[in-house]
Order: structure tokens, then C-alpha cells, then sequence
């Protein structure tokens, strides 16, 4: 817009001036003896205005050559800079694409070339990365070493070096060295957010619970953390805070949490476990029920189930509230039951945990109710479920010779308080290896066991039900043909 500006001024003048020559028709005279120099006006105002303009050309020529040396500095600092660029945007994009060794070598590169420390702090970093991508830490630990060095006092680039190795450092399972770099940073000033992240992992790999609680508390008061991480950082630190504790820090640290911390899972199991170890049971029930409240989960409602006979009556009631929310909870009725069992409550116990087993089948509720039909005299139905319990809790798997056992589905593991039983024929099959939790999930109906009958030539084979494996060589050397044929069956 200036440039328009200016062509319209320049253009103005030019014909105001054409104007006002043309009523002028005088001469100009120069007497400088022994010449005299005549010329009209307008040539003198056109002669003028060129002279002018040549000065300033000349002028312009002059500056040109003497800045001509800076100029030509200037010049070759923008080309390195350009060449730094190129050569750390190609490291870059290289590590990125998962091409370390030409990242490294991109990176080396421009250590070697550049001048400016910036560059090679960020080139030493970036070839370090590419090192600890490559498993060679050796080379990490030199380029380390070497951005350290570049790093001089420039606080941006100390604190650069800092958090970039303590993060190579951390995926290394090198706590103690990131503690290192970044602890300084902290005391220096709690507002690097992101060292104060990084070294809250490191004291959670390193196991320090108090450290984590205090920097997970800072985090969270500058909103520096997202809260379901914050909580679980805290679920993990007040856990282990209440299991290193006595009852007099329990109290401290437990009014310090929050409500809803106080309804984790884990604080809750911790604080349950502290209070029961110290007979304090109505304190265990109050800490348990708003975590119950909040979340079922089957660790809570097993510490909810454990009680002394006194206090039965109060944690029934409680759950029986529960059970109308969640009438098909596995943990819930295996609670109650437990409970009843508590209480003598044989009938109650019974009918609560048939209706768990229906739901879940699990080895811990048939060992209830071997104890629960052990009391009542019903031997023949609690050896059923205690052989049951017994098979899937410690039963060895058949080994035929020259066979390799299939992979263990950890999923289903049977110690587990929600683990499954698979449905599985309660025959042990000798033509292949079975798992330890092979166990016939149709037999159990809402109708009564089948009381359990040990096995006697008189006896039908096929209205029975075995839950003993093949022979073990060596050991069960006193079995008969007979005996193998009918196991076999």
C-alpha cells in the first residue's frame, strides 16, 4: 500500500512541476571565468533531480561494498542453519520411521558439522533415543554424555538433558539415575510439571509409596494430573501407607484421604486388614460398606464376610440390602453364605451358596459346603464337594508318556475368587493331559447333590461319578486290572 502511496505522490509532483516550468521560460546562468554556462530552467530542475538520484545510487554502491563481508557471514550462517535444519528434521523422521541406524547416523552427522550448542544438545539427544531404540546403551550413554557437556549452564538446555535421559532411563528400569537428574529440577521449582511426572514414576518403580503420595498430591493441586491416574497413584501409596503402619498412624493417614480414596478398593482391604488384626470389627464394617457401596468387588465382600459371631447379624442385614441391587452377584451370595455359616444359619447358608454355584462355579463354595454338610452330619455330600474342591485346588494332570501338556489358561485359574471351572467330564480321559480345574460343571443343579459313593465291584459304573486320575507309575503299583478298567470307564 506504502508503494502505491508513494507513485501517486511522486506522480503529483511531477506534474505540478511540469506546470510550473512551463510558464518559466527563464535561463539559468553559471559564471565561473573564464566560462559562462548558459541553460534554460527546466533543464537545470531535470539535471538536478537526475544528479540526485546518481548520488544516492553511489552512495547505495558504497555501503553495498563496504557490508559486504558481514553480508557474506550472514550468508553462510543461514546456509549451516538450513543445513542443521535438513539434517535434524531426516533424524527425526528417521527415528520416528523406525530407521535407527540411519537416524544415528544422520544425527552424528550434525554433531560433527554444527557450531551451535542447541543443535547439538537436541542432535545428541535424538541419537540417544535411536541408541536405546537399538539396545545399544553404551552408545546411549556417550550421546548422553556429550549433549550434557553441550549443555553448558543454559538452564533451558540443563533442564532439556534432564528430562529427556531421565525418560530413556525410566523405559531402561533405571529409577534411581532419573531420581537423579530430575530431583534437582523439583527443588529447584515445583512448576516443571513434567519433570514432577517423571519423577513420580520413578519412585513408584522404585517402590517409594511416601514419595509418591506427596507428589501425587502436588500434581493434583495444580491440576497438573489427570484424576483416575492421580487415584490410582493414590490407591497404591495409602495401601502400602496402611500396611506399614500402626494403629496410631492409621489414624493420621487415614483422615488425610479423601472420601472417595477411602472407598478404593485396595485402601479399603489394607484399612480392614489393620483394624481386624486390633479385634476393631464395627470400624472394619464401616470402612468396608461405602467401598461395597461404591464397587462390589469380590475382595471386599470376602473381607466383609469375615466377622466373629457377634457380629453377624448386623453385616447380614447389610447384605441382604446389597442382594436386592445385585441378585446375581457370585461374590455377593458366596458373602452371604459365609455369613450364614457364621451365624448357624444352615439353611440360609445352603440356599445362598447353590445359588452362587449356579452363577460361578467355584472351588472356594463347594469347600463351604463340604463344611457346612460336615456340620449338619451329611458326610456323603461333603466329601462330594471337599473331592471336588481337592481336585481342582491341587490335582496333578495326567502325564502320558511322550506328550507335552497344553499351554495354561491363566484366565481360568481356579484360585482365583471369580475364577470359572470349565465345563469338563468329571471322568479323567487317560488319552490326553487335563488341567488341574477339569471338572463336570452339570452335575451341580438346583437340586440336592448326588451324595458321592466310593467305588465297589457291586457298584454300577456308569450311574457314578470319579474324580480320581490314572495311576501314578511307582506309586499306585497295588491297583488291579480291574480297578485301571473301571477308572478308564
Amino acid at each position: 500500500m506504502k508503494t502505491w502511496i508513494w507513485t501517486f505522490i511522486v506522480f503529483v509532483a511531477a506534474v505540478a512541476l511540469a506546470l510550473v516550468l512551463r510558464d518559466h521560460s527563464g535561463n539559468v546562468l553559471i559564471v565561473a571565468p573564464p566560462w559562462h554556462i548558459s541553460f534554460s530552467i527546466t533543464f537545470a530542475v531535470i539535471g538536478l533531480i537526475v544528479l540526485f538520484f546518481s548520488f544516492y545510487a553511489l552512495l547505495r554502491l558504497l555501503s553495498w561494498l563496504t557490508g559486504s563481508p558481514e553480508r557474506f557471514k550472514l550468508w553462510r550462517q543461514r546456509r549451516a542453519e538450513k543445513r542443521d535444519q535438513g539434517l535434524l528434521q531426516n533424524g527425526w523422521i528417521s527415528v520416528l520411521e523406525g530407521r535407527y541406524a540411519q537416524a544415528e547416523k544422520e544425527l552424528s552427522k550434525l554433531q560433527s558439522k554444527t557450531r551451535s550448542k542447541t543443535s547439538k544438545v537436541v542432535a545428541g539427544l535424538a541419537a540417544a533415543q535411536a541408541s536405546q531404540y537399538l539396545n545399544e546403551y553404551q552408545r546411549r550413554d556417550e550421546s548422553l554424555q556429550a549433549a550434557q557437556k553441550n549443555a553448558g549452564d543454559d538452564p533451558r538446555l540443563k533442564l532439556a538433558y534432564a528430562t529427556a535421559a531421565a525418560e530413556m532411563y525410566l523405559e531402561h528400569n533405571q529409577a534411581q539415575a532419573a531420581i537423579d537428574l530430575l530431583q534437582p529440577v523439583q527443588d529447584a521449582s515445583s512448576r516443571h510439571f513434567h519433570a514432577t511426572r517423571l519423577l513420580l514414576k520413578a519412585y513408584r518403580q522404585q517402590e517409594d509409596y511416601e514419595r509418591v503420595y506427596e507428589l501425587t498430591r502436588l500434581l493434583l493441586r495444580r491440576s497438573a494430573i489427570d484424576k483416575n491416574e492421580a487415584l490410582d497413584y493414590i490407591e497404591y501409596s495409602a495401601a502400602k501407607r496402611i500396611e506399614a503402619a500402626d494403629l496410631e498412624q492409621f489414624k493420621t493417614i487415614w483422615n488425610d484421604l479423601r472420601t472417595e480414596e477411602k472407598s478404593l478398593v485396595s485402601v479399603a482391604l489394607a484399612a480392614a486388614q489393620l483394624l481386624s488384626a486390633h479385634d476393631k470389627h464395627d470400624e472394619v464394617a464401616r470402612i468396608l460398606e461405602p467401598a461395597i457401596q461404591q464397587k462390589p468387588a469380590p475382595e471386599l465382600l470376602s473381607a466383609y464376610a469375615r466377622c466373629p459371631q457377634e457380629c453377624y447379624s448386623r453385616r447380614l442385614s447389610k447384605a441382604e440390602e446389597w442382594l436386592q441391587k445385585h441378585p446375581q452377584d457370585p461374590a455377593l451370595l458366596a458373602a452371604l453364605g459365609r455369613l450364614c455359616i457364621t451365624g448357624q444359619l444352615w439353611g440360609q447358608a445352603e440356599h445362598y451358596l447353590k445359588r452362587s454355584m449356579k452363577v460361578r462355579n467355584d472351588l472356594r463354595i463347594h469347600a463351604l459346603l463340604g463344611q457346612l454338610y460336615d456340620v449338619l452330619g451329611r458326610q456323603d455330600e461333603a466329601i462330594y464337594h471337599w473331592r471336588i474342591a481337592a481336585l481342582t485346588a491341587g490335582a496333578l494332570p495326567i502325564m502320558p508318556p511322550n506328550r507335552l501338556l497344553p499351554a495354561a489358561d491363566l484366565n481360568a485359574d481356579p484360585t482365583l475368587v471369580d475364577g470359572h471351572l470349565p465345563d469338563e467330564p468329571l471322568i479323567a480321559d487317560n488319552t490326553r493331559p487335563i488341567a488341574a480345574s477339569a471338572v463336570d460343571s452339570s452335575v451341580f443343579e438346583d437340586s440336592e447333590p448326588v451324595a458321592y459313593q466310593a467305588s465297589t465291584p457291586d457298584t454300577d459304573s456308569h450311574d457314578e461319578h470319579y474324580f480320581d486320575s490314572a495311576p501314578i507309575p511307582g506309586v499306585d503299583v497295588s491297583m488291579t486290572s480291574d480297578d485301571s478298567h473301571r477308572s478308564r470307564d
